[in-house]
Order: structure tokens, then sequence, then C-alpha cells
């Protein structure tokens, strides 16, 4: 049997709308993508792991390194688009998209992804979530919620609280508040298909890609996570990460 390839591919879009200059941002003395890619280079079960950029400073960056970098286009609307174009002649079966802004992912996180895909052959689509415990975080725009069925599908992603509660608008603690980890795997063929649809309306919306596929009609699976990748996404959680440290 021919062995079920995994790739990773970093997106690394140069002016950040939020952020510019994100992947070059200091993190504890290292470049953001440096250490997005020293960490899904720990991952046990991919078998190659690359970064896709706008930018040749960063392709610069980080082949001297020892990184593997394409230089894509910068007409991209976003990291999968980027992820589909830099793919598109690597021979593989499964693609994960670890976005820029993930410096402190656990590699098992990503272990974890591919070995779902690996198991569930039909999935197109994985991501993971991770349940919120603090309050705060389900009001905080820049943490993506994400709402489940019952065999752990997305029902939808939002950067409201969601579910709402109509009844007094407060958050219960039994509710399942669950934050969206910026990690998808794709199955290459999905992802190139994925590549070729147009920005749906809710994705414009709410700036988030994976509503592209449920706009779509295709069904993204859900693994909820032992572990927690708190994402650089704006000036206050870079302000955030670095009052702690």
């Amino acid at each position: 049997m021919t062995k079920r390839k995994a790739i990773a591919i970093i997106p690394a879009r140069y002016n950040s709308s939020r952020l510019p200059g994100k992947p070059l941002i200091s993190i504890k003395g290292k470049p953001l993508i440096q250490r997005v890619y020293e960490k899904a280079s720990k991952s046990r079960l991919l078998d190659r792991v690359l970064i896709a950029t706008d930018s040749q400073e960063v392709k610069d960056l980080m082949e001297n390194l020892g990184a593997e970098v394409k230089l894509t286009s910068r007409r991209h609307r976003t990291g999968s688009d980027r992820v589909a174009e830099a793919v598109r002649n690597i021979p593989c079966d499964i693609v994960l998209n670890i976005q820029c802004d993930e410096p402190f992912l656990d590699p098992r996180m990503v272990d974890d992804l591919i070995r779902l895909m690996k198991k569930e052959k039909d999935l197109k689509m994985a991501t993971l979530a991770y349940k919120i415990n603090a309050p705060e975080l389900v009001y905080d725009p820049n943490i993506v919620k994400v709402v489940l069925d019952k065999r752990s599908f997305a029902l939808y992603f939002s950067r409201m609280p969601v579910p709402f509660h109509r009844s007094d608008g407060k958050l219960l603690p039994t509710s399942p508040y669950y934050e969206h980890i910026g990690i998808y795997a794709f199955r290459k063929s999905f992802l190139l298909r994925f590549g070729r649809l147009a920005q749906s309306p809710l994705e414009k919306a709410e700036k988030l890609e994976q509503l592209r596929a449920l706009e779509n009609g295709y069904r993204i699976k859900v693994l909820l996570s032992k572990y927690n990748s708190r994402a650089i996404n704006s000036y206050s959680d870079l302000k955030r990460m670095k009052a702690r440290r």
C-alpha cells in the first residue's frame, strides 16, 4: 500500500492587514515565522515542512536557516489559497495549513490531525478546537468560536459569542464554547478544489476562510485538542504575549 504522505505548508503573507510585517515580528528573540517553522518541524508524522510566502525577505531569511520556501503570488485572498498554489505540483495526500500566527503550537496537535485524516479516509477537511474556560475570551473577536454537531462536525465559525443565550444574553458555565485553533488538514484534491471556489459572503463578513467550505456544502471535522496554541493576530495579542514574558 502506498504511504499517505502528509506535508505541512506555513503560509506567510508579509503585509497582514491587522499586523503588517507579521512573519518577521520578533517573539522572544526569534521571528514569528521561524518559531512556527521550528514547532511544525518537531512533528513525528509530517514528511515535509515548507513555507509559502509573498516576501523575498521572508524567503531569504528562512532559506538561510535551512527551511524550504516557495515564493507565491501576492494576490491570494487567504492562507489556504496560498497553500493550494504551493502544493499544486507536490505529490502528497494530506496537506496541513499551519498558520503563521501560531508560534506556540504543540507538535502533537499536528500529529493528532494527521492521525485523524489517515483514520477517517473520507474526510476532506479537518481542524482543531479547544474548550474555552475563560468567559472574557468568548467576547474577544480575535478568538474564533466554533459550534459543533453531535458528530464533531462544524456547524459554524464566528468571531461573535456562539451560541448566544437568548434568555439573558449571558454565558452559562455548562455552555459548550470552543476556540478554533488555526491549523487545517486538507485532502490535497479537496484543497485544490477549495482554492478554485469564489470567496463566499459569510467568509467575507467574518474574515474566516473556513466558512467558504461550509457555505459550499462541505463538512469540516473538528478534533477537540488537549493542547492550546495562543495565536498572535493583532497588536493587542502581541502586547499580551510580551506582558507575560
